[in-house]
């Protein structure tokens, strides 16, 4: 039988070596850290507790890194906040020495591309804005908006334009302190989100090296337009294309996004790239023990249509149920696999 990855998502609700070992005796074979909002440093504890359970279960999963790179996010939120539909917010520059208070830290890319009635997608489009004005003040340009999607709004989250391609430089420094740390810390694998183009995964691949992390293997989320339009370029430079269809769901119409997934998927199979499937694999079960059978069809679609690996996020970072997730998870991808030898 083929190989299969299977990855989870370390977070508060599986950073516990009990629970780790027992994803990895289910099946899991690897762990993703999302590091848009943090080091490994900040990290350490949950890193620890991955190691401790590989040792315990007497197994060798991969860590793998989810990079910040050129996605753009919001600031910092000291206050949890609910935006409520129909409610006028106020936007101030990320940058900026001082904010009206309740103001929303933005990149200043935002700023730069300002235009009356653009649409704003918060934390893959979960919370969604239309702007109405901008203020230009003295003490800093201000961006009026009206909420179109309300909800919970909480630090360092995605933002992104519907429709436009608007990101940042390839790598922070963030980014660099994480690979110079990456060995110290067991990581296997580096994952760049957004990835552009070409140009995106050869200074990835530079810095790696440069870095110290020149074994660990790379992979090129698609989740923008651009990356979409350079697939081909991309596939010969990565070691697995990850097909992340959480913004990848925003920058196409949703109904196209399936559509979008197997045109990737057959060009990476055409070429013997391995690919990754991932965003809300099994979302509803962050609250619920059973998934639904949408769900496990897509995981099982997914593993048929050709996928080296798959993998949730919050499901097990800040879920309910996080062994339940990694059993279905498994289970379901194991049997894509035998029915896909049988094709």
């Amino acid at each position: 039988m083929s190989t299969l990855e299977i990855y989870g998502t370390l977070g508060p609700s599986c950073a516990d070596p009990a629970i780790l070992r027992q994803m990895f005796e289910t099946g899991v074979t690897g762990m993703r850290l999302n590091l848009s909002h943090g080091t490994l440093a900040h990290s350490a504890g949950m890193i620890e507790a991955f190691h401790k359970a590989a040792d315990e279960a007497g197994v060798h999963p991969s860590l793998l890194i989810d990079m910040q790179g050129p996605e753009l996010r919001i600031g910092t939120i000291e206050k949890s906040r609910i935006l409520m539909d129909g409610e006028t917010v106020i936007l101030a520059r990320r940058s900026a020495a001082l904010s009206p208070a309740g103001a929303i830290p933005v990149p200043g890319e935002i700023f730069e591309h300002y235009e009356d009635g653009m649409t704003l997608l918060i934390d893959d489009g979960k919370r969604k804005l239309k702007t109405t004005r901008m203020r230009r003040l003295d003490e800093g340009d201000l961006i009026e908006a009206r909420v179109i999607t309300g909800g919970a709004l909480l630090s360092r989250k995605s933002i992104a334009v519907e429709g436009r391609a608007i990101t940042g430089n390839t790598l922070t420094e963030q980014d660099i302190l994480n690979l110079q740390n990456a060995e110290a810390y067991g990581v296997t694998d580096v994952m760049q989100p957004f990835v552009r183009g070409a140009a995106d995964l050869r200074e990835v691949r530079k810095a790696m090296q440069e870095s110290g992390a020149g074994r660990c293997r790379l992979f090129a989320k698609i989740e923008n337009t651009e990356g979409l339009s350079a697939v081909e370029e991309i596939i010969p430079l990565t070691d697995m294309v990850v097909i992340a269809r959480g913004d990848l769901g925003n920058a196409v119409p949703l109904w196209h996004l399936p559509y979008v997934q197997k045109e990737i998927s057959h060009k990476c199979r055409k070429a013997g790239i391995p690919f990754m499937v991932v965003t809300q694999m099994l979302a509803s079960m962050e609250k619920a023990p059973v998934p639904t059978r949408a769900e496990v069809s897509d995981i099982f679609n997914a593993v048929v249509d050709g996928a080296s690996s798959v993998m949730v996020t919050g499901e097990t970072a800040s879920g309910s149920y996080p062994l339940q997730v990694a059993e279905y998870l498994v289970r379901t991808a194991r049997e894509g696999l035998r029915y896909r030898e049988t094709l």
